[in-house]
């Protein structure tokens, strides 16, 4: 057998600290890191089931085969780990659900806590967005990447979806990368933002049909099309009111907007 082509590399991540390579993404290889996060998945699935009497519609409607991208609505610190617990165990490893670098990486045990159980993907909310928006397009160049987006930007405070902000749309514009319309019933009364520990309240996860926007120009007409077209599709998702339950709201400006 011959050796002599052999070549040793190290890890691109070889000389940080711990917390400095949970910041980097994708992450290295790490057989410790991912035996405790398929560990604390199991058992926040187990939770789900038991505590929240979580229930997924539509499973099999994602496109498992190839790189895609999964957007919801956003209530809940549930939320990511809801949508995780739709895809594959094997899968968690090279599924990253977006999180704002200004929140996640205000102190480490908050940034350790939620890469190692849920590979968040640290975003930026400012002028670096653009870098992080080319950071998500390249993961999704990869086979096998699932990227999991709350294109609100935040957690709602009142239940409500507001707009879904640009990114989104500057992401799947012009490309072939499918994205699957989820909408998550119950996360806001189970754990609203605010407060410490959550309620046992039902939780619902509908998925539904995968879209790509290949023929979609990217300019801002194009931008806001797909923002507008996905929080609909992902409101159409949302169980219906009762007639006898039903109450008159107002509009809302993100409603006026669409």
């Amino acid at each position: 057998m011959d050796y002599t082509n052999w070549k040793y590399e190290t890890a691109k991540d070889s000389g940080l600290s711990f917390i400095d390579r949970l910041k980097t993404c994708p992450r290295e290889p790490d057989p410790l890191v991912y035996a405790a996060r398929m560990t604390s998945a199991v058992a926040i699935r187990a939770a789900l089931r038991t505590y929240f009497r979580f229930d997924i519609e539509g499973r099999e409607r994602l496109p498992l085969q190839r790189s895609f991208v999964m957007v919801a609505n956003h209530a809940s610190h549930l939320d990511a780990v809801a949508l995780l617990s739709a895809l594959p165990l094997r899968r968690l490893n090279r599924a990253y659900p977006l999180a704002a670098r200004d929140y996640f990486c205000a102190n480490d045990p908050r940034l350790a806590l939620t890469a190692i159980v849920a590979n968040v993907m640290l975003f930026d909310r400012d002028e670096r967005s653009a870098d992080s928006l080319n950071t998500c397009s390249r993961l999704l160049e990869d086979p096998g990447n699932v990227l999991i987006m709350f294109p609100e930007g935040t957690r709602s405070t009142n239940g409500r979806a507001g707009l879904f902000k640009r990114g989104i749309g500057l992401l799947l514009a012009g490309t072939y990368t499918p994205v699957v319309p989820c909408y998550l019933d119950g996360t806001f009364k189970a754990w609203p933002k605010g407060t410490v520990l959550p309620r046992p309240q039902r939780v619902r996860l509908v998925i539904g049909e995968p879209r790509t926007y290949e023929q979609v120009s990217q300019d801002d007409a194009g931008v806001l099309h797909i923002c507008a077209e996905l929080r609909r599709e992902v409101l159409a998702l949302a169980p219906k009111l009762q007639p006898h339950t039903a109450r008159p709201v107002s509009s809302s400006p993100g409603e006026a907007y669409l």
